[in-house]
C-alpha cells in the first residue's frame, strides 16, 4: 500500500510540475515555442522611394553645395585684349610682310550663348578683334565643363570654327583671307546672385588661314599666287554673364 501511495504521489507531483511549467509566463525578450527557440523577428523593410525622389535629392544636394539652383541656359558678353601673330608657326605668302604687319595687339569684343546640363555646357561664341592694320572675327562652337564651388565657378572649354581676316589691302584691292581656328580656354565666374556673374577668361587660338591669288596683282607680287599661314593668338577678357 505504501508503494502504491508513493507511486500515486509521484504521479501527482509530476503532473503538478508539468502544470506549473506550462503556466510560467515567458520572460520579456524571450521568443519561446514548443520544441525550442524561434529566430528573432526581422526588421520591417523600408518601402522604396517614390518615383522622382532621387532626382529631387540630387537637385537639393546641388543647391546646398553651390547655394544656387539648377541652371539650364547661359548668356555672356566679354571685352578685353587680344594678341595675334598671323605666321607664328608657318607662312606661305599669306600677306606681304613688308607692307602688312603680321603681329598685332588690340581690343576684342565678344559674346556667347549656350545650354547647360549639370556640369557640361555647349553653345556658340562670336569674337571681333580690332587691330591697327586689320580686323579679325571668329564664330566658334564650343563645349565646356564647369565645377561649382559656392559662389565661385571655375571652368574649361574647347571650341573651333570659322575665322576671317579683313581690312588688309594690296593696292586698291581688299585681300580675302579666311580659314579655321581651334580654341582652348579656361576661366572663373563669380556669382553675385543666382542669375548674374562677373568673371575672367583666358584663351589660346590656333589659326589656319588662306587666300586666293589676286588676278590684278603683278607677276612678281606675293599676291600673284595663293597664300596661307598657321598663326596663333592669346586673348584675355572680362566676362559678364546671365544664368537661368
Amino acid at each position: 500500500m505504501r508503494f502504491v501511495a508513493s507511486r500515486a504521489g509521484l504521479v501527482a507531483l509530476t503532473f503538478a510540475g508539468a502544470t506549473a511549467h506550462a503556466q510560467v509566463p515567458a520572460q520579456p525578450g524571450q521568443d519561446l515555442e514548443a520544441g525550442g527557440l524561434t529566430p528573432p523577428n526581422s526588421a520591417p523593410e523600408e518601402p522604396p522611394p517614390p518615383p522622382g525622389e532621387t532626382e529631387q535629392q540630387l537637385a537639393r544636394a546641388d543647391r546646398e553645395d553651390s547655394g544656387r539652383g539648377l541652371e539650364y541656359f547661359l548668356l555672356n558678353a566679354e571685352v578685353g585684349f587680344e594678341h595675334i601673330g598671323l605666321r607664328t608657326l608657318s607662312d606661305d605668302g599669306l600677306v606681304d610682310a613688308d607692307s602688312v604687319p603680321t603681329t598685332q595687339t588690340g581690343a576684342v569684343y565678344g559674346g556667347g550663348i549656350g545650354l547647360r546640363l549639370v556640369f557640361l555646357t555647349g553653345g556658340v561664341r562670336f569674337r571681333f578683334g580690332n587691330f591697327a592694320d586689320w580686323q579679325m572675327w571668329t564664330l566658334n562652337a564650343e563645349v565646356g565643363v564647369r565645377i561649382p564651388y559656392g559662389n565661385l565657378e571655375p571652368y574649361a572649354a574647347l571650341g573651333g570654327g570659322y575665322a576671317s581676316l579683313g581690312g588688309t589691302r594690296s593696292g586698291d584691292a581688299d585681300l580675302d583671307i579666311a580659314g579655321w581656328n581651334v580654341r582652348a580656354a579656361a576661366g572663373l565666374d563669380w556669382y553675385l546672385s543666382n542669375t548674374f556673374s562677373l568673371g575672367a577668361n583666358l584663351s589660346g587660338d590656333l589659326l589656319l588661314l588662306s587666300r586666293s591669288a589676286l588676278g590684278s596683282a603683278p607677276s612678281d607680287s606675293v599676291y600673284a599666287s595663293d597664300g596661307s599661314s598657321v598663326g596663333a593668338g592669346v586673348t584675355f577678357t572680362a566676362v559678364a554673364g546671365l544664368h537661368f
